[in-house]
């Protein structure tokens, strides 16, 4: 019996995810001289271009529970966290297309591993940058770690049901792909990163409670500084649903049109 045939099915799935991961990362990484630089850059650059409008139009205040800066480096790499991997993904399937000549890589695996990756370089970024505003003086350290780990890990997953899901829209319905870009930027201000929900009429606020976001940067933000005050109503079992439902999902859109995002 040879090798490959005595490799059972995890084994295979194991170094599949392995080869695909190597992969994608000297492809983000290397993409362009500054691919490398832009994962740390974009973050600070979101973040002082925020201070700067909020500056300018004088509402520069502390965040009941937590300082301005702080507060919003950690709704923006948060954000950055689910929007990376809902982006990348989407385009997974189509950029990895000639590894489906061989029967072991599947479209759903190209997914997973970019999400993997988007992940692992997103968490990367959220420490350099703890690091970095600490030395700057910045209250940033968080006071829970392990609540911390915990919602990232759910907004980590959350990011990648989407990306499942919109890699089989943009595959079966390409239209779809402009749609789904366009709606970043809305979801960005409407989840809390720059201005706090509080900030918002009762009435407005009632419907920016369905966003999931919003519940799991609240609980991020949470973890990070002592005294925070969250907006009421978040719920840790309102974004349960959202990420058991965007990946189950995920992972039955992928089954269910596999053989057309193979051949598309």
């Amino acid at each position: 019996m040879t090798e490959a045939t005595s490799r059972n099915p995890w084994q295979v799935t194991a170094h599949v995810w392995h080869a695909l991961f190597l992969r994608e990362a000297m492809a983000r990484v290397t993409a362009d001289r500054i691919a490398w630089f832009w994962l740390l850059a974009e973050p600070i650059a979101h973040v002082l271009l925020l201070v700067g409008v909020r500056t300018m139009i004088g509402r520069v205040r502390i965040i009941p529970g937590a300082e301005f800066i702080p507060w919003l480096v950690v709704g923006v790499t948060s954000f950055i966290l689910f929007r990376n991997q809902m982006t990348k993904g989407m385009h997974a399937i189509s950029a990895n297309r000639a590894l489906f000549a061989y029967r072991q890589v599947h479209p759903a695996d190209t997914v997973l591993v970019r999400s993997g990756l988007e992940g692992t370089l997103s968490s990367i970024v959220m420490i350099i940058l703890v690091c970095v505003f600490t030395l700057l003086g910045q209250d940033i350290i968080p006071v829970d770690p392990m609540k911390v780990m915990g919602f990232w890990v759910l907004i980590w997953l959350f990011g990648m049901g989407t990306g499942l899901i919109s890699s089989v829209l943009v595959t079966v319905l390409p239209e779809s792909q402009k749609f789904l870009s366009m709606i970043m930027l809305p979801l960005y201000f409407l989840s809390g990163v720059m201005i706090p929900i509080q900030y918002f009429p009762h009435g407005i606020r009632e419907y920016l409670m369905y966003n999931p976001l919003v519940h799991a940067i609240e609980f991020v933000r949470s973890g990070f500084f002592e005294g925070y005050r969250m907006v009421d109503g978040v719920s840790v079992l309102y974004l349960g649903y959202w990420v058991v439902g965007a990946l189950l999902l995920g992972l039955l859109l992928q089954v269910r049109f596999k053989s057309r995002l193979m051949s598309e």
